[in-house]
């Protein structure tokens, strides 16, 4: 069996989706080995990259393939990638053991369309739910609601979104 510290990263993709009010979408994870307690299980749109795929290809796929969204516009991305790992405790059980943690390039976009086109129940292209429910919800509370493990990751995502939320709600109107 392949030690912890030998494993690779997975190379994936967040997506920050914004709305006109500069609230964040967040959905509510199914479930699994990771989640330590009925708070922390909330996070933003996030996937693999498939072998030869375009991170930004991947990021507006991802984000279809788990809320049924594709009226997004572009605002930014974090020039660096993001890393973090799994605890040692659950490695062995997710992912089959294959992947020490994740390697992400993370998206912000607005979201143009009309919450009716978020659809988490049955997302698009037929692909399984990841969430049971989405809501809304201000940027600065997301590192709180994230497993413990990502935290750092979602402390960054804010820190280098954080202006795109007040841009998003002047250029509704909302500030």
């Amino acid at each position: 069996m392949t030690r912890y510290d030998d494993l690779p990263y997975r190379t994936c993709v967040g997506m920050m989706l914004l709305n006109a009010e500069g609230l964040v979408f967040i959905g509510r994870r199914l479930g699994g080995i990771e989640h330590v307690d009925e708070t922390h299980v909330w996070q933003m749109p996030q996937g693999g990259v498939d072998p030869g795929e375009d991170p930004w290809t991947a990021a507006k796929r991802e984000l279809y393939e788990e809320t049924s969204v594709r009226s997004v516009e572009k605002l930014g991305e974090i020039a660096d990638w993001l890393i973090y790992d799994i605890p040692r405790t659950v490695a062995g059980r997710s992912w089959k053991g294959r992947y020490r943690g994740q390697r992400q390039k993370w998206y912000a976009v607005r979201f143009t369309g009309d919450d009716s086109e978020i659809d988490v129940v049955s997302p698009g292209g037929g692909h399984k739910a990841e969430f049971i429910s989405w809501r809304w919800e201000p940027m600065q509370n997301l590192p709180d609601l994230i497993v413990p493990f990502k935290r750092p990751v979602y402390e960054r995502v804010v820190k280098e979104f954080a202006a795109l939320a007040k841009d998003a709600a002047k250029v509704s109107g909302g500030g």
